[in-house]
């Protein structure tokens, strides 16, 4: 679960430390305090794309840190693990982002990228913005959401996988059939370059070596002259050599340290130079003794080269990329050559096809189960969020296959008793939306695995004896899972267990937002600011001690 919130210098928060608990916590305020900046930081810390300027005016970064317990989250376990990175029960997660854009992301401490967030952010925090009810009239998202109460969400994936790796090996196919003359020429031309590029035998490595020992023998008559100068200069050449005037040195210090005993370290420094120096000229000589001019195996080497050359002409590409071209074209001729087989390609393209028959009949099967059992449910729930005689209900409509599946999953919805259901984004109010949406997340998010819930003012559109209900939905959701909502009604906070509220001021001309927990008495004052605005009144307090004291039985 999420235990704790830091940030610094992010748009108008100079400091927060925060900490949450388990169960349902409300998170309220006045318009424009600052509540979605909880929101937004949290986004950034789970990997969310920065698209504003996020860094307090006048600073150089902003940083925002989230701490979870993962103690029985084995997902997120089993992600640390398989990234190498430091499990323990306690996760941290960090971003900076500095002024001019750019972010950096830390996992425990070990530097990550913004995507390896994003990841582990999946396991961790599911988020539903105000405005989810929009995306629930999408096929799309009503697809997802039956999956997800059928749990068949890993199925639908394999699906869609097996319906691409079938429609890949199709178009091979249709394209082989199109084309047969075209790829038996290119097999052939295939056939011929990979046998004349696998007798050059050639690597990237022998390259490098060619060349070295080419640049090496072609100089071989300068190498020579310039081993034997140096060796001349060095000790050979009569009495005007490094040696003999370092000798000479040494002879006059070790004169001059009787008169002053200072130069003795400067001696100690010079005999090893001596030392040194005439090791040097050993090996010098010794590897002058060992090298000699061969023209014979210049030839051999310049002829490898210009065979290389030429085949790097031929195929048009350069010499180091020849290795990597054979790799290139022996697995084309190894696909063509498979396309050419009689019936093999055919054969596969049949195989995928009844794999992906299979698991597809199997993802229509789950879903005909879920869609009855979830049409019920949210029914229920219709009942009680004003919605009397409403009814819901999922639509599996055979279709031509897809990657999606075998059928199109649509919602149909009611609005009340005697009416037949027709397409949500045909007959559903905002308002209707927006509940049937919340009936939807709590109903679908109790089968999740993410241990942690927010809902950013999800409650839109609803008020009086609906909020209370929908209030109780997510008090109902907190004995489950962690929640923390967003609202702007009374009677979803006084559900919460604990309440926290966001508030703005000013300081030295600029604008703070800050975020803090209630006490009891705190807290009645803001359920009485809710529900009676700027005027608070001892009735609207004794109101909102009814709403917490009923929201305790």
């Amino acid at each position: 679960m999420l235990q704790a919130l830091s940030i610094r210098d992010f748009v108008i928060v100079e400091s927060l430390e925060l900490e949450f608990s388990a169960g349902y916590t409300a998170l309220t305020g006045e318009t424009g305090a600052g509540k979605s900046i909880l929101i937004d930081a949290l986004s950034l810390s789970l990997g969310a794309r920065n698209e504003g300027d996020v860094t307090r005016k006048g600073h150089e970064k902003a940083e925002i840190s989230t701490t979870f317990d993962i103690t029985h989250n084995q997902a997120a376990r089993d992600w640390l693990q398989a990234q190498e990175i430091d499990v323990d029960d306690t996760l941290v997660l960090r971003r900076v982002i500095y002024a001019d854009g750019r972010s950096r992301a830390f996992i425990n401490g070990t530097s990550a990228t913004v995507g390896q967030l994003r990841d582990i952010g999946e396991t961790l925090i599911d988020i539903y913005s105000q405005n989810a009810h929009h995306s629930l009239l999408k096929v799309a998202t009503q697809r997802e959401i039956l999956d997800a109460y059928a749990q068949a969400t890993p199925l639908a994936k394999q699906v869609s996988a097996l319906y691409k790796d079938w429609l890949q090996l199709h178009q091979q196919q249709l394209a082989y059939e199109k084309n047969a003359s075209q790829f038996a020429d290119e097999l052939t031309e295939l056939r011929d370059s990979t046998r004349e590029l696998k007798q050059l035998m050639f690597s990237a490595e022998e390259w490098q070596t060619l060349q070295q020992e080419h640049v090496r023998l072609s100089n071989g008559a300068s190498l020579l002259s310039g081993m034997e100068t140096c060796l001349q200069w060095m000790s050979e050449d009569g009495e005007v050599n490094a040696l003999e005037l370092l000798s000479q040195v040494q002879v006059k210090l070790s004169e001059l340290q009787a008169i002053d005993a200072g130069l003795q370290p400067i001696a100690e420094i010079l005999d090893s130079s001596v030392i040194q120096l005439e090791e040097a000229s050993r090996a010098l000589n010794r590897h002058l003794q060992k090298s000699e001019l061969d023209p014979e195996r210049l030839a051999e080497i310049e002829a490898r080269i210009q065979a290389i050359h030429g085949a790097a002409r031929k195929y048009r590409a350069k010499p180091e990329e020849l290795p990597d071209l054979l790799t290139q074209q022996s697995a084309r001729m190894q696909s063509l050559e498979g396309f050419a087989d009689d019936g093999a390609l055919a054969k596969q393209v049949a195989a995928a096809w009844q794999a992906y028959q299979a698991a597809a009949t199997q993802l229509s099967a789950q879903r005909q189960q879920a869609a009855k059992k979830l049409a019920l449910t949210i029914t229920e729930e219709m009942q009680t969020l004003s919605l009397k005689g409403g009814q819901f209900a999922v639509a599996l409509t055979p279709g031509e296959a897809a990657a999606h599946g075998l059928e199109q999953v649509e919602f149909l919805v009611a609005g009340h008793a005697g009416v037949e259901p027709r397409p949500l984004n045909k007959v559903a109010s905002g308002g209707e939306l927006s509940r049937i949406s919340l009936a939807l997340q709590v109903t679908t998010a109790s089968l999740g695995s993410v241990p942690c819930m927010i809902f950013d003012e999800v409650d839109v559109g609803i008020g009086g004896g609906v909020a209370e209900v929908v209030g109780r939905l997510l008090n109902q959701l907190g004995q489950q899972r962690q929640v923390l909502v967003i609202t702007h009604l009374a009677q979803v906070a006084a559900q919460a267990q604990q309440h926290l509220q966001v508030s703005k001021s000013e300081l030295n001309g600029a604008t703070l937002s800050r975020i803090r927990g209630l006490s009891v008495d705190e807290r009645i004052e803001e359920i009485s600011r809710m529900i009676g605005g700027l005027q608070i009144t001892e009735a609207t307090r004794n109101h909102a001690r009814e709403m917490l004291k009923l929201a305790t039985h």
